[in-house]
């Protein structure tokens, strides 16, 4: 195929391309980890499960002891109300809980319990396992280069939105 260009416009017909592969499968896997079978397999069954959206909070609270809601909001690129119902959904489930911030005792901190400990800790272990059966496929340049890609790829997604977001 010829790399010709749409008239009037930098884009050519193998990018049109390319952007509709990459779209299909950004969607398979968005579809996929939304299964019942995949979304078991990590975030659990029964007692101990958990939402995708937990995880993400206590994979965040994992690095982060002085947390306080707007940080949480921030990292979790969610609206501060939203930040607020997820905070005390993951109260209630017993996963994190508020506790005075030691330098301004006027703020709040979010820390993880003992139980939202070890349950991100059995999640992330169910999640890297899964993830390192399904690399074991690739070689190791293949996983270093899937790696640099994605992590390239969420970056152009992140500043494309930006950008978008501008010229409103």
């Amino acid at each position: 195929m010829t790399d010709t260009r749409i008239p009037g416009s930098p884009v050519t017909p193998q990018d049109i391309e390319l952007a509709v592969r990459i779209g299909k499968a950004w969607r398979e896997i968005r579809r996929g980890a939304n299964t019942s079978v995949v979304r078991d397999a990590i975030y659990g069954v029964g007692g101990s499960a958990i939402e995708p959206s937990q995880m993400d909070a206590l994979d965040f609270l994992m690095n982060n002891e002085n947390c306080r809601m707007s940080d949480l909001a921030e990292n979790l690129r969610i609206d501060p109300s939203t930040a607020t119902r997820a905070v005390q959904r993951m109260i209630a489930d017993g996963l994190i809980e508020r506790v005075p911030d030691k330098s301004d005792g006027r703020a709040v901190n979010i820390v993880m319990t003992e139980r939202g400990e070890r349950i991100h800790a059995q999640v992330f272990e169910r999640r890297r396992a899964i993830l390192v059966d399904v690399l074991s496929e690739f070689s190791a340049d293949e996983r270093d280069t899937l790696a640099d890609l994605l992590e390239r790829f969420n970056s152009g997604v992140e500043a494309a939105v930006k950008r978008k977001l501008r010229r409103r």
